[in-house]
């Protein structure tokens, strides 16, 4: 589906983004696997998954509240001179607090992360595949920002902010043939879906139609879904991957 094409992946050092990894690896295609920090461990782990599928990973180390880290990097990825044809905006920062116990500080720390370095990201990474006129952009957003439950009042908002931002750039970059989509999970089996409380996540798996978790894969398989030529006339849209939450 991939085979020969090149992606920036973001957050691929465990959870959905390793998954992402994997399936895109699997699928022929070449990966700037991005993490924030440098580790051995990282990147023997992206040798092994090179290898096994005879693609190129190379590991890109960046803080995502670093403006100035992000840019060096995607400066760093372009003048490799190889098409980019893929951008997947997975890394992130869960947060759970009632609005009232809720910092100004820790809110926007949260849209740092989860809004604003993503924006960055896709400007950047953007005009590399302007000049080429083709690209697909995947933002991983999530069911918290289409739903509105008490106590989720920073990640909720967060992602309600990046999935208006993922429609409306999809307007603004179609006519470069760059399409813009998200994917929205809903609880999944990662170091992530597992801070909350037991209590909240058999309250969620309770209105769940599936009465599970997805697993990293799942997940994965959605975004390889959205990145590939397989969903050549799907852009501006949200793919919830929830198992039938309600």
């Amino acid at each position: 589906m991939l085979k020969g094409k090149n992606a920036i992946i973001t957050g691929c050092n465990r959870g959905i983004g390793r998954a992402i990894v994997e399936q895109f690896a699997k699928n022929g295609c070449n990966i700037w696997a991005c993490a924030r920090t440098k580790n051995e461990a990282f990147e023997e782990d992206m040798n092994q998954v090179a290898l096994e599928y005879g693609v190129t990973i190379r590991p890109v180390y960046f803080d995502l509240s670093r403006e100035e880290e992000i840019k060096a990097a995607v400066k760093e990825i372009g003048s490799q001179k190889k098409s980019i044809d893929i951008l997947v905006n997975n890394a992130g920062k869960a947060h759970g607090g009632l609005m009232q116990m809720t910092s100004m500080e820790t809110l926007k720390e949260v849209f740092e992360i989860n809004y604003f370095s993503q924006i960055y990201l896709i400007q950047q990474v953007s005009k590399y595949m302007m000049r080429k006129k083709q690209g697909s952009i995947v933002n991983m957003v999530s069911v918290g920002g289409i739903e509105t439950n008490p106590g989720y009042l920073c990640y909720g908002s967060s992602k309600a902010a990046l999935i208006w931002a993922t429609q409306m750039i999809s307007k603004e970059l179609a006519p470069f043939h760059i399409r813009v989509n998200g994917v929205a999970p809903g609880l999944t089996n990662t170091e992530m879906g597992h801070y909350k409380s037991e209590e909240e996540l058999n309250k969620v798996l309770a209105r769940t139609s599936l009465k599970r978790m997805a697993e990293p894969e799942e997940i994965a398989k959605a975004v390889l879904y959205l990145a590939s030529d397989d969903s050549s006339f799907v852009t501006g849209q949200i793919l919830r991957v929830d198992g039938g939450r309600s």
